[in-house]
């Protein structure tokens, strides 16, 4: 799953840099009145472009694989963008060297061309030099989008971007609540500053599970987190139970750093909800896409049962009648009719485990 996912940010960062790439070449020789020395016909420019966004696409995304697994990951966010700056620079730089060595191979007195190429002529090239500033302003705004697409979702970002949610739609949806337990007690015992590290790296195990399952983070409420897919992806290979369960289990493996930081392991309660809701764009200043339905209210009342009913994590019965229970790994009970606080009528409710 975590190969399929750096395959999808390996082909969009090719993608996007063959963009940029084509926007450069075109602008840089397409409009002269005459080809570069190096150029044949019209078609060599458009293999460079293609050449230059395979290499700095693929040089963009080793450098966000190297900080997303080193401590890179953790330093303020400028100094990441520095580093990612500076690694696609040192490879144009390199990139460029290469070529005009292979450049300039048929040339006899090769010791010559050696020396040539160990000097600094290569960076006082004009072209060099505004490659280089453009590489700086591509980067520079795909660590943007980038950025933003952590702060609100790749998804959101896209849809807001493309207008689909300024005017109200219908949608079908699949939430999954997730809450700590005796979160109250924990806070009242670390304090303000170490609880909010405990949040901190709970959610940062999260994350992955997140993303492994196909889901997205619709909102953090403090100790609190609201996941949420399209109705058909949530309810496919188990998704909306596997990240509750897996993110459980990456909990206990994490047993001995909870334990020494904090004196316990966090365990969390879930429930899951389905349904229609209204899907629209919210804010000016900071915009967001906001669900109204009573889905909502209903998720939060089923998960206020978890404890009365000693379970884990809970589902309602519109979402168990949409679920393919042949083919799951869980086991579903049957707790019956539930009458929720602040609801007239009473909900099929049902106990999920994993054993």
């Amino acid at each position: 799953m975590r190969a399929r996912i750096q395959a999808k940010k390996l082909i969009f960062a090719i993608i996007a840099w063959g963009i940029a790439m084509a926007a450069f070449v075109f602008f840089r020789y397409a409009q002269a009145p005459d080809l570069p020395q190096w150029a044949i016909g019209s078609a060599d420019l458009a293999t460079l472009a293609i050449y230059m966004g395979i290499i700095f696409g693929s040089l963009h995304w080793m450098s966000n694989l190297i900080a997303d697994f080193s401590a890179i990951n953790r330093l303020p966010y400028l100094f990441s963008v520095i580093f990612k700056g500076l690694f696609l620079l040192l490879g144009a730089t390199t990139l460029a060297y290469i070529t005009q060595f292979l450049n300039m191979w048929a040339i006899e007195n090769h010791m010559a061309t050696l020396r040539q190429m160990l000097t600094a002529h290569i960076l006082y090239s004009p072209s060099f030099q505004a490659l280089i500033v453009y590489l700086v302003v591509v980067r520079v705004g795909l660590a943007f989008i980038e950025q933003m697409a952590l702060l609100v979702g790749p998804r959101v970002l896209l849809n807001i971007g493309l207008g689909k949610y300024h005017k109200p739609r219908y949608e079908q949806r699949l939430f999954l609540y997730l809450d700590m337990v005796a979160s109250t007690t924990h806070a009242e015992t670390l304090g303000d500053y170490r609880f909010s590290r405990l949040i901190q790296d709970s959610f940062s195990l999260l994350s992955d599970t997140v993303v492994n399952n196909e889901a997205e983070i619709y909102r953090y409420m403090g100790d609190a987190v609201l996941i949420h897919w399209p109705l058909k992806d949530g309810i496919q290979q188990d998704r909306c139970f596997n990240i509750y369960f897996e993110f459980s289990q990456q909990l206990n493996w994490q047993r001995q750093y909870f334990e020494e930081q904090y004196g316990f392991v966090p365990k969390f309660k879930a429930a899951a909800h389905c349904g229609q809701v209204v899907a629209a764009v919210v804010g000016v200043q900071k915009q967001e896409i906001s669900f109204f339905s009573d889905v909502l209210n209903t998720l939060a009342r089923l998960q206020d049962q978890c404890n009365p009913l000693g379970q884990r994590m809970l589902i309602s019965g519109s979402l168990e009648s949409r679920l393919d229970n042949d083919s799951s790994q869980y086991t579903l009970t049957n707790l019956g009719p539930v009458k929720l606080k602040g609801k007239q009528h009473s909900i099929e409710v049902f106990g999920v485990s994993n054993g």
